[in-house]
């Protein structure tokens, strides 16, 4: 490990020494060779790839300069004799080459070919001579791809030099592939210069090649080389070459390499898309009107290479001789022939596929879209139709698969687009489907194969489509309903499946759709006894019917509460009737009527538990207990037919029950239907051996025997029992798992003799003497394997938890990936395998259930799948003594004599068992939601490893992969002992067992080990494992090395840092093998070619290195030489064509741009990852997008500017190709919020072009798409705005004014998208714009300015055809209301700056009221009215035109209480979506109201409708009221009535959907109410009271008198409002929570005018209603912000102001017996003030505890509020507790006043307070402890003052001041409350009149003296103050405030009475002389004045 260690480093140093002089980069030979051997590879590499950057980064100048001796370096390589090049160093070598001769003059070119050539030609000695001739090779086929051109003299020489190479190297497999890739190159460049005779040559070799070369590699190369000539030259084109081609493809196809059957499917496809041409006469277009072809796109792709064919010419009328021509069904029938050969195998058929693929994306995709009818026709006919294939059912399933990826994902999806689609669709309809029955005698009747596939095309685009599918939802529905009754079980299932994805694309057909299904039912049961009883139709209708009501809880506002109870009422009278019918018709009867039941369950537990009892009753009645053996076998098996019939119907609703109805199992429930299954499990053994009869008559139906029911009723029972035990509390789990279950699921899947034998021709194919492979049998059963395996790909358990981890990395996507899939796929699933699937989870994904979207498997492999999963669930729960038992039993059926004649069996046991295995592992591991059970027993565990360790050894890659997985999780349940023992036990396998299988799943399982154990705990066996693992790394086996690396990978991933230690000598080896010649697929070995070839150890290296950087990290920065080794492996691994190579590269370089991202060159990788972006590979797209979105998370500008123009739109168009691809969505939305608000403008112009954004594609121009053109001047019936329309559309016109171009916008998703994006800047916009401090808004000016666009964009979404489209235009012409709306217009500002757009708004509302409308859309249309009309755009009532109608209208129609209520021209709405509706109606009068209060042009338009307008919103928040608050009236109600309403009864199961709707509108409904409180309306009091006739229900069910006391009684409708109220503040803000985060302010403020003495009365005053408010306002205080505890001090102030106690006074005798609950109640109120007080104020409470909030402005607010709500209070506060009260407010202005944070601001906002406080107590009289509260308040102000006066902080200045304001205050407003010889007052006045000396203090202090002296009345602190004054004046110290004072002196004198006066002047003037012969004449004009007013004063 050290040497390697040194290798690193040595190789870091010569590449730092090749670094310093770039530009005369020389190998440096005599250094290399004193290299040790094993670094002189690694030094090569280094030098190599600096050249290849360094030719890369010379411009055309440079390499002219440079070529010579670039030239010789180069020679000098290939040439090298130690270390000879290996394939790393001549792929360098060779681009070098490329590079050189791509932009120098090729001075060189001739000389560098006839180099190359004498290294080819010459002798070969030795092995480095076979390295030097392989890299010259290589060389030579780089340069002539590049330059062959300008060497076409040479071409002749080198291919014959190649050619004779090729014959002579025939023990070489790497260099014969390099002798046909080079020739491949060649051909390619040179093409029709080529000599004929030559090419033929070529084309004999490469074809031999090709056909009999045992190497897969040199196969896919001469294929490629085939490709080559036949595409290249012009000497293929004729039927006897193509002939030949074709041949030798269909060999290729066959072979067992994937890559071999991808290189004969492109050779194929691309000689058949060269031979098309278009012959418009004989082939059928999709839409006839468009005769003319496309300009053909793939010819200027290859018309390049036919210059020299004359005869080749591009058009039609060419002459069939000189050149092959195809039309395209020839081209489809070309490939249909070889398809349906009954010769041909399944990998030919797979690789037949792949050619379809291949040549539909090959053609223009035009051709494709507009004969996408042909191309159906061809396949649902040619190939699913055909004989071959319809005769043999695995044949039929694969093709259907095939044909699906073919037509739905490769067509549907890739190719066509969103017309296209449209157009599809409706070709499928009408041409297909509608064709049955057959009605036109032209028109053939389709086949049952070519419906089901048409049928499965269909909803695969309806699902697409989504809500586009509107414009052709009539003729999909009859066409769906009429193929619904076809005789086909398969048929009816596939439509009903797709029934159901139409329906929910285009919910406004479920009620249609669901009526006529129930209608038809009806009718066919009623013709059931008739002579044409057609009991499929039945059963097809209902499997529709069910199907369709699965999507009514995902589409609530469209579905009917009638119309399931219809459902349920028909199904149970069948159930009734079912008995008095004959067996046949009575199995069809009860087949119906489950088929039903069992789609109603979809409905959830709202549904059905009012009807439980009912079904448990039914359940019981068809699920009884066995009659015994002895009466069962006397019955005769249609008898029994009949009787399984019932019971897998029933196990069928049983199993939807449980899967929708989770929350209804309780433990009766569970026990009563676990009970049923043991039942039905004791029928089932009762039933005879012999299951299968030849008579018809004995059949209960012609196809299916006794034997397939039975396996259907085990099913069911198993798939019951697994749902049963998951979804079960506790205690019954344990209950079901002592039952015998368990022992029957083992002797399902484990049983050697309990499978279903194929027929007789599948059991001799699958014989042991020809049986090879389990994944290759072909009868789709395969010996009894489970469903859950499809190679490496491993089924979810179905609690299984989602992890990112679960897939395997060798597992690819895309189409190729899926058809390469079905080769390790020998069941194939289909949709008729079991109805049930379609409606739980419907197969597609939907999320509607936990399917995963896997098609049902055939009954038989059912049973094993659902064995597998319920032993599973189930083992972990049994006793120790039950496990080690039923593990034993498996041991032993695995180890069975008698599977030694059945080795197909064996394969598929060990299959099945290791599966089962894993999932019980899984379930102990807690990877599923179901307990973990326990299965620490030493003789479990045991067990298990015996069987583990046999099958990671297997030879069989999936078992073991199987088995290792298994393994870890065993070691990781199992503990420390356990795992050490196993790791050593697989350590010792290694080193015995020579087998490379066996040493390969060993050296994976260790890294499963320490994965699965974690770092920590396997720590101490790390560097064991890091040895072995290594060790095996460097094995020359390619299985073993190849699966060493991936166990090595997964140590590192798990280690984490403790795998730091070993990160270099790891890395050191890794390099060492990527530049070494032993560890790729161009070895010289056959055998060890071809095994890399399907395991490319190139991918696992790059895995592994990207696991060291994982574990690195950020130290990466630090780690100099292991950085730049990794950066150089990983710069090489992305020049790998392999596509597993790409993607491991691309994941490394993106971990490497997060931990060292200073080290990446950042430009490369943006521009890497763009050209990803648009990778056909689905793998390396959704990895450049999830590398894009990495990057942009950080800067996105920065990476919009460093990448290559176009980003912004590959980004939409990708987005366009996946419209719901969250990482795309992600990547726009994370740039929004970056750049937004500095990006405002751009940002609405970049939403406009998505708008606007075309894709381009050649056509006529009369294909452009009809929709659009609907867009574009829509037919609204408004003239007001169809000029703005009609300017709308032509500018885009305009804008694409091609005339050949047909452009078609982008999908609608993506452009909803786009206005979502429009909608989130328009917010953040807002957002900002409260937020800004400084003033200055920019985004909201360029949000302004842009105003025009925005609402040009909303006007072009909301009259699309796409409801979601236009909900969200609706929305943005919202936001743009609520923002702009009272803004004026910048250059007219007296006029608004919306007015101009009011036709535009009015316009693009009137669509949404459109019969084609919807519920939402109707909704938010209605929003947007109310928000115009109150911004007020338009203030003139008469004015306000349509938009004030159609809001009066809707009033007019909701007001009434009819069950057909309508909004403009939208009828026929479902009961759900009335309230909706209703309620938007409701809700937006309620807005009018609430703005009318400010607006006074609303009071016009609101005030005629309020006296009916109160009443409704009452009623409605009343309605609501019950929903929130009896969520279960339902099921607490008992037995329904027959007289009961439907809604009363399923009223639990519309609350969920109904609330939603209350919830956004009950704010308002209470904000308008309480407006109409605060204006004292008359219509609201007699509302709020009941007092009028407008609600038929009246108010809360009960009569008040009419004169109730307001004060005394709340109003009738009080409590609801609080209750409202109340509840939302209460709860938490959730997903169901009536508050949103942002409302509990607003709901505050209305509680505050609900709780008005008008409305409240004194209810509020009650003991429990009190005491939980005063809790709830406690807890908002404590947790909400400012604004919130603002209007709680508010609303805690009027309580106190409005209370009992204080209107009645403290001397009533009727207060004095409640005046101790009076008390409690008033402090419970102000001690919420004061909790709010302390939230703010630092020392207010004893603890010192931090305050929560800062001292902002809104602070200061909020406590000068709380000081005058508690001043307010202490007014009304009885006169025993006042004194209370009163200290306590003494003590808060102390505290604030002593607070050195308030001074600045909180104090001068407290002292008016305290003035207002100290007043009111005054005007009691002079009472004894108000005195001492005064004295005491004082002391407390003196103390803070002399503190104060220490100026040890900041403060303590300002401290000083207020504290003589707050003392000067205390003294004036008291009014001579303090007797005169108080001492605290004399102390005072000294303290004030030693201020005045103080230059700080002085005005302030002369101020307060001032205030003492003028106080009126006059106190007798003057008598005290005077003389004081007086020495003050005539002190000899200077003082600023003499002056001041002296006024204040003379001032006094004017408040004195005569009598007073002339003793007073005689004190004052002496004074005021002294004073003035003291200072001298400064103060002589001072002193005049004073003597003066003096004077005056006397007079």
């Amino acid at each position: 490990m050290s040497s390697t260690t040194d290798t690193a480093r040595r190789a870091q140093d010569s590449r730092s020494s090749v670094d310093v002089e770039p530009e005369i980069a020389q190998l440096d030979v005599p250094k290399l060779h004193t290299l040790p051997s094993e670094q002189q590879d690694l030094f090569l590499l280094s030098f190599s790839t600096h050249l290849l950057r360094h030719v890369e980064s010379l411009d055309a100048e440079g390499v002219k300069l440079q070529q010579v001796h670039l030239k010789k370096e180069l020679l000098q390589i290939v040439l090298l004799s130690s270390p000879t090049p290996t394939r790393v160093i001549r792929n360098n070598v060779g681009r070098c080459f490329s590079a050189i001769f791509s932009k120098g003059d090729r001075k060189v070119l001739y000389e560098s070919i006839n180099d190359l050539l004498g290294i080819i030609n010459g002798g070969a000695k030795g092995e480095k001579d076979v390295k030097a001739k392989h890299a010259a090779v290589h060389c030579l086929g780089e340069i002539f791809a590049v330059a062959g051109d300008s060497a076409i003299s040479l071409s002749l020489l080198a291919c014959g030099s190649l050619l004779r190479l090729q014959k002579a190297t025939q023990n070489n497999a790497g260099l014969r592939s390099s002798v046909f890739r080079a020739l491949g190159r060649l051909v390619g460049m040179v093409a029709t210069s080529m000599e004929e005779p030559m090419s033929r040559d070529i084309w004999k070799q490469a074809r031999n090649a090709s056909s009999s070369d045992k190497s897969y590699l040199v196969q896919s190369s001469a294929l490629f080389c085939i490709e080559a000539l036949f595409l290249a030259t012009g000497y293929f084109g004729n039927m006897t070459d193509f002939e030949n081609l074709k041949s030798t493809a269909a060999k290729a196809l066959d072979s067992p390499a994937q890559r071999v059957r991808s290189a004969a499917a492109t050779s194929l496809a691309s000689a058949l898309v060269k031979c098309y041409a278009e012959d418009t006469l004989n082939e059928t277009t999709v839409k006839p009107k468009k005769s003319r072809k496309p300009a053909r796109k793939q010819s200027t792709e290859q018309d390049d290479g036919e210059d020299v064919a004359r005869a080749a010419s591009p058009v039609p009328r060419k002459s069939a001789a000189a050149h092959l021509s195809f039309g395209l069904t020839e081209i489809l029938k070309q490939l249909s022939s070889q398809y349906v050969r009954t010769t041909a195998s399944n990998r030919s058929r797979a690789g037949i596929a792949l050619c379809y693929v291949k040549v539909l994306k090959g053609l223009d995709g035009n051709a494709v879209e507009a004969r996408y009818l042909t191309v159906a026709e061809h396949l649902f006919i040619d190939i699913l139709s055909h004989q071959t294939i319809i005769h043999n059912r695995f044949r039929l399933l694969s093709a259907r698969k095939f044909v699906a990826i073919i037509l739905e994902d490769v067509v549907g999806q890739q190719i066509l687009g969103e017309a296209g689609q449209l157009n599809a669709a409706r070709c499928l309809v009408n041409d297909i489907i509608r064709n049955y029955p057959q009605v036109i005698k032209d028109r053939r009747e389709p086949t049952k194969h070519a419906l089901t596939a048409a049928l499965n095309a269909l909803a695969s685009l309806t699902s697409s489509l989504g809500s586009a599918v509107s414009t052709i939802a009539d003729i999909c529905r009859d066409g769906l309903l009429q193929v619904l009754q076809h005789p086909s079980y398969t048929v009816q299932v596939a439509t009903a499946h797709c029934l159901r994805s139409f329906v929910r694309a285009c919910p406004q057909q479920l009620i249609p759709c669901v009526t006529v299904c129930m209608n038809s039912v009806g009718r066919e049961l009623k013709l059931l006894g008739s002579p044409r009883h057609a009991p499929r139709k039945c059963i097809g209708f209902a499997n529709g019917l069910a199907a369709v009501l699965s999507i009514s809880p995902l589409q609530p506002l469209y579905s009917s509460v009638d119309v399931n109870a219809r459902v349920l009422s028909l199904a149970t009278g069948l159930l009734k009737s079912s008995t008095e019918s004959e067996l046949r018709i009575s199995g069809a009867q009860i087949q119906v009527a489950w088929i039903l039941i069992g789609g109603l369950m979809s409905l959830g537990p709202n549904f059905v538990k009012i009807h439980l009892p009912q079904l448990l009753l039914l359940w019981k009645n068809a699920l009884p207990k066995p009659i015994g053996r002895e009466n069962m076998s006397e019955r005769s098996l249609i008898e029994l037919s009949f009787l399984a019939h019932v019971r897998e119907c029933a196990l069928g609703s049983i199993l939807s029950f449980l899967h929708f109805n989770r929350k209804l199992l309780t433990m009766d429930v569970a026990k009563r239907i676990a009970t049923l299954l043991q039942q039905t499990t004791a029928f089932l053994n009762t039933l005879p051996a012999r299951k299968t009869t030849d008579d018809i008559s004995q059949r209960l139906s012609p196809s299916l025997q006794l034997q397939d029911l039975d396996l259907m009723v085990r099913r069911r029972v198993l798939q019951c029992y697994s749902k049963l035990v998951i979804a079960s509390p506790a205690g019954i789990a344990e209950t079901l798992l002592h039952s015998n279950i368990l022992t029957l699921a083992v002797s399902f899947f484990a049983d050697p003799d309990n499978y279903c034998v194929g027929s007789l021709s599948n059991s001799i194919a699958n014989s042991a003497a020809n049986f090879d492979v389990l994944w290759d049998v072909s009868d789709n059963s395969a010996f009894g394997l489970t469903g859950l395996v499809h190679g490496f790909e491993i089924c979810k358990l179905p609690a299984e938890h989602v992890s990112e981890d679960d897939t395997h990395w060798l597992q690819r996507n895309g189409a190729e990936a899926e058809i390469d899939q079905t080769l390790v796929s020998p069941v194939f699933g289909a949709r008729e395998h079991d109805s049930v699937a379609l409606f739980i989870g419907g197969g597609d994904g939907d999320g509607h259930g936990d399917s995963d979207g896997r098609l049902p498997d055939p009954p038989a492999t059912e049973v094993v799948n659902a064995a597998i999963v319920l032993f599973a669930v189930a083992l972990p729960h049994q006793p120790a003594k039950v496990q080690e038992s039923i593990l034993e039993q498996m041991a032993t059926f695995l180890s069975y004599g008698s599977l030694q004649r059945d080795p197909g069996r064996k394969a598929a046991m060990t299959v099945n068992i290791a599966t089962a295995l894993l999932a019980t592992l899984k379930v102990a591991a807690k990877e599923t939601s179901v307990g973990p059970g326990d299965l620490r027993h030493g003789p479990v565990e045991r067990t298990m490893e015996e069987m583990l360790r046999n099958f990671v050894v297997h030879p069989d890659a999936y078992v073991r992969n199987l088995g290792y997985e298994a393994l870890g999780r065993l070691c990781s349940s199992s503990g420390n002992a356990f795992t050490a023992n196993e790791i050593n036990y697989l350590i010792d396998t290694i080193v015995s067992n020579r087998d490379p299988n066996a040493r390969a799943g060993c050296a994976v399982a260790l890294g499963c080990i320490h994965s699965q154990v974690g770092g920590m705990a396997a720590g101490f066996h790390l560097k064991t494992i890091i040895g072995v693992l290594m060790s095996l790394g460097n094995d020359p086996h390619p299985t073993v090395h190849f699966w060493a690396l991936d166990g090595l990978s997964r140590v590192a991933n798990s280690a984490g840092l403790t795998f730091s230690a070993f990160v270099s000598g790891t890395l050191g080896m890794l390099a060492q093998l990527y530049v070494g010649d032993t560890h790729h697929d161009e070895m010289a070995s056959m055998t060890t070619s071809n095994i890399e070839v399907d395991t490319p150890t190139i991918a696992v290296i790059a895995r592994s290195i990207d696991s060291l950087v994982n574990v690195l990290g950020p130290d990466l920065q630090d780690l100099s030489k292991a950085r730049d080794l990794i950066l150089t492996l990983v710069s090489q691994i992305q020049l790998e064509v392999e596509t597993l190579v790409a993607i491991e590269g691309l994941r490394c370089l993106d971990h490497l741009s997060l931990y060292a991202a200073g080290y990446v060159d950042f430009a490369s990788y943006v521009r890497q990852l763009q050209s990803k972006l648009v990778s056909p590979q689905k793998d390396l797209r959704d990895l450049a997008i999830d590398g894009l979105h990495n990057l942009m998370k950080r800067d996105a500008a920065d990476v919009l500017r460093t990448a290559e123009p176009g980003l912004e739109e590959q980004f939409w168009l990708s987005l366009d190709g996946e419209p719901h691809h969250e990482g795309i969505q992600n990547i726009i939305k994370n740039w929004l919020q970056q750049t937004g608000l500095a990006d405002t403008k751009q940002w609405v112009q970049r939403c406009q072009r998505v708008m606007n954004m075309t894709k381009i594609k050649e056509s006529d121009a009369h294909k452009s798409p009809k929709p659009e053109k609907q867009n574009g001047a829509p037919d609204l019936q408004d003239e007001e705005v169809a000029g703005f329309a009609v300017a709308s559309a032509s500018t885009k016109e305009d804008a694409g004014a091609a005339p050949t171009v047909a452009r078609e916008p982008l999908r609608w998703q993506v452009r909803t998208f786009a206005i979502s994006c429009l909608g989130d800047l328009i917010s953040s916009v807002a957002k900002d714009m409260l937020s800004a401090a400084d003033g200055s808004r920019p985004a909201e000016e360029q949000l302004q300015q842009g105003v025009a666009d925005i609402v040009r964009m909303a006007f072009s979404a909301s009259t699309s055809n796409v409801i979601e489209l236009r909900i969200g235009g609706l929305k943005i012409v919202d936001q743009v209301l609520k923002l702009f709306g009272k803004t004026p217009d910048p250059d007219f500002t007296e006029a608004p700056l919306l007015e101009q757009y009011q036709a535009q708004i009015s316009s693009a509302l009137t669509p949404a009221f459109a019969a084609d409308s919807s519920p939402e859309l109707a909704s938010e249309a209605v929003n947007v009215c109310a928000a115009f009309i109150s911004t007020g755009i338009v203030t003139d009532v008469d004015r306000m035109g349509r938009i004030l109608k159609l809001l009066v209208s809707a009033l007019d129609s909701f007001s009434s209480e009819e069950e057909t209520s309508s909004i403009g021209e939208l009828k026929g709405l479902s009961s759900n979506a009335q309230v909706m509706v209703r309620m938007s109606v409701f809700s937006a009068w309620a807005e009018l109201q609430v703005a009318s209060v400010n607006q006074g042009y609303l009071g016009d338009v609101v005030r005629p409708q309020i006296a009916r307008l109160t009443p409704l919103w009452l009623s409605s928040l009343r309605e609501f009221a019950r929903l929130r608050f009896e969520p279960d009236i339902s099921m607490n109600a008992g037995p329904t009535s027959p007289t009961d309403s439907l809604d009363s009864i399923y009223a639990a199961l519309n609350r969920e959907t109904l609330l939603k709707f209350y919830q956004d509108s009950w704010l308002n409904l209470v904000d308008a109410i309480a407006s109409l409180i605060e204006q004292d309306s008359d219509f609201a009091f007699d509302a709020l009271d009941g007092k009028t006739d407008a609600d038929p229900s009246g108010a809360n069910g009960s009569s008040k008198p009419v004169d109730i006391s307001y004060r005394d009684e709340p109003v009738a409708f009080f409590f609801v409002l609080f209750g409202i109220t109340f509840e939302a503040l209460v709860g938490r803000p959730r997903s169901d929570s009536v508050a949103a985060k942002d409302q509990t302010l607003e709901i505050l403020l209305a509680l505050k005018k609900i709780l008005h003495p008008s409305v409240s009365g004194q209810a509020i005053y009650q003991e429990v209603v009190f005491s939980e408010t005063m809790e709830l306002l406690d807890r908002l205080v404590l947790t909400e912000g400012l604004d919130v505890q603002t209007a709680i001090v508010d609303i805690a102030r009027n309580l106190c102001l409005s209370h009992p106690s204080a209107r009645e006074g403290s001397g009533s005798s009727a207060g004095a017996d409640h005046l101790s609950d009076d008390i409690d109640q008033l402090f419970e109120l102000t001690r919420i003030i004061v909790l709010v007080l302390a939230g703010l104020l630092p020392n207010l409470t004893a603890a010192k505890s931090p305050t929560r909030h800062a001292l902002s402005d809104e602070a200061v607010s909020l406590i000068s509020l709380s000081l005058d709500s508690l001043v307010d209070a202490s007014g009304v506060f009885p006169s025993v507790i006042k004194t209370d009260l009163h200290a306590c407010i003494f003590h808060i202005f102390a505290a604030i006043l002593g607070a050195g944070q308030c001074q600045a601001t909180v104090v001068p906002q407290s002292l008016p307070i305290l003035k207002r406080f100290t007043q009111l107590l005054t005007q009691s009289g002079a009472e004894e402890i108000l005195v001492t509260q005064i004295r005491g308040c004082m002391r407390r102000f003196l103390s803070i003052y002399k503190q104060a006066q220490k100026r040890e902080t900041e403060s303590s200045l300002a401290c000083v001041k207020n504290a003589l304001l707050a003392c000067t205050i205390l003294l004036t407003s008291s009014k001579n409350l303090l007797p005169p010889n108080e001492p605290m007052v004399d102390s005072l006045l000294d303290q004030m009149v030693d201020c005045l000396t103080d230059r700080m203090t002085a005005q302030i202090a002369a101020n307060c003296i001032r205030s003492l002296l003028l106080t009126n009345p006059p106190t007798h602190l003057v008598k005290q103050l005077i003389p004081l004054l007086f020495a003050y004046l005539l002190d000899d110290a200077a003082s600023p405030t003499r002056p001041f004072i002296a006024q204040a002196l003379t001032s006094y004198a004017t408040t004195l009475s005569a009598e007073r006066l002339p003793s007073y002047l005689s004190l004052l003037l002496p004074v005021l002389l002294q004073r003035a012969r003291s200072e001298g004449g400064i103060v002589y004009g001072e002193t005049a004045a004073r003597v003066l007013e003096l004077a005056g004063a006397q007079n």
